[in-house]
């Protein structure tokens, strides 16, 4: 939203309200752009599958099974696999191709897991919460104010796949920040595992911020409703006077 259009919100609002909803829009976290779709323009659950080697994202043909004969042949680096909300189908040949355990493939599948860090052979599986603030002009008792869903991580000796279920959380921002990083990143999978629950945890913190913005902006509104006079520190008192 640009300037001018938050000065007229203010306008239009008015008081310490319209100020608290101008804020709470210039807080907003930047949308994801099209070059990280949620599902890829095929139909397919692959996102993205890169190599890395060094820290160093390679030239691949971005179908996994090449990506993971070019890592394994060459000995060194990995592969990271993105998929969003695969079928049974779709997942049968990358668990197959990565040797994942079947229980764990169950668990990436069907979602509605508690969080949990399990270790299948030399792979570990993680699961983690993902939330999201839903962003809305005007909040009513009806608003959905927080979306939530889920992120599975495999990490194998040189491979990280990760599986995401639900519209937010795209992680496409944050291999970029990844691949801005070498050294970092030439660490291996296990910094991509690091990285995913940092992010995890960040998205958390955001929404508890965003939430208690909604929350200051509702009571404005209620009190200011009720003759209460809102501060700029957002306390109230009451404008009511009293005789004896």
């Amino acid at each position: 939203m640009s300037m001018g259009g938050n000065l007229r919100k203010v306008t239009s609002l008015g008081g310490v309200g319209g100020l608290r909803r101008v804020a709470r829009l210039a807080r907003r976290r930047p949308r994801v752009d099209l070059s990280h779709p949620a599902r890829s323009p095929l139909g397919s659950s692959v996102v993205n599958c890169v190599t890395y080697r060094d820290g160093v994202r390679t030239p691949s043909s971005g179908d996994p099974a090449d990506a993971l004969e070019l890592v394994r042949k060459r000995g060194d680096g990995f592969v990271w696999l993105g998929l969003h909300e695969p079928t049974d189908t779709e997942f049968a040949g990358i668990a197959d191709l990565f040797g994942l355990h079947p229980l764990a493939v169950e668990d990436a599948v069907e979602a509605h897991q508690r969080p949990k860090l399990e270790r299948y052979d030399d792979t570990l599986f993680a699961v983690f919460k993902t939330v999201c603030h839903v962003e809305h002009e005007e909040l009513t008792a009806t608003s959905e104010v927080v979306s939530t869903g889920e992120l599975m991580v495999f990490v194998g000796h040189d491979f990280v796949v990760t599986v995401r279920h639900g519209r937010h959380g795209s992680l496409g921002p944050l291999r970029e920040e990844l691949e801005a990083d070498p050294g970092q990143l030439a660490k291996g999978p296990s910094a991509v595992l690091h990285a995913v629950a940092d992010h995890v945890v960040d998205d958390f913190l955001t929404t508890i911020d965003a939430v208690q913005a909604d929350v200051d902006l509702v009571e404005s509104d209620v009190f200011a409703e009720n003759g209460a006079r809102v501060d700029p520190d957002g306390s109230t008192s009451s404008n009511a006077s009293f005789s004896s």
